[in-house]
């Protein structure tokens, strides 16, 4: 059973993840927007793309180690897609606070699947922020049976967020006319 103390660092987790979403949406679509953007900034998607792709393999490694029973490497890669994601979502702001939202505006059968890759992307990274933190605060806690339980649901969700973060930058950068 969670300690009080524990509970509150919990719903602190949930407190902090709906500010960021809230926060997020609102950046995106009604922030306003400088008038002029530095040349630099056009390079952030594909910054965005290594730091997720990073995470992935962060992850990838993170899960082979546990399932060794290396907790220490476990934790070193997890530690590491941690970083590399919290970077990512530096960076992704920064681009959003720019740029805004992207029109997508190629047609044709690329545009389902493009679509079909962002929506599930956004729908499923708005969980994955409050799991990959209760995971971390679980693990930091040493609650480890309730880590591992929220693990097997955070990993696989983290991964596919990363994963799909890539496949949106690439696609919009090589289809997008």
């Amino acid at each position: 059973m969670l300690k009080n103390s524990e509970k509150n660092l919990l719903r602190l987790v949930v407190a902090i993840s709906i500010a960021a979403i809230v926060f997020l949406f609102w950046l995106i679509y009604f922030a306003p927007k400088p008038e002029v953007t530095p040349e630099w900034s056009k390079l952030l998607p594909w910054v965005n793309a290594v730091l997720n792709s990073l995470s992935a393999c962060c992850i990838v490694m993170g899960l082979r180690s546990i399932k060794k029973r290396d907790i220490v490497k476990h934790q070193k890669f997890m530690l590491t897609a941690f970083v590399f994601s919290t970077l990512f979502l530096i960076s992704y702001i920064t681009y959003h606070q720019m740029h805004g939202d992207v029109k997508f505006m190629a047609t044709g059968p690329i545009r389902y699947i493009y679509f079909f890759i962002l929506i599930s992307h956004i729908l499923l990274s708005i969980p994955t922020l409050p799991l990959v933190l209760t995971t971390f605060t679980l693990a930091g806690i040493k609650r480890w049976e309730q880590h591992q339980k929220i693990a097997k649901i955070t990993a696989p969700l983290w991964l596919y967020v990363s994963i799909s973060g890539v496949l949106v930058v690439a696609i919009l950068k090589f289809f997008n006319t």
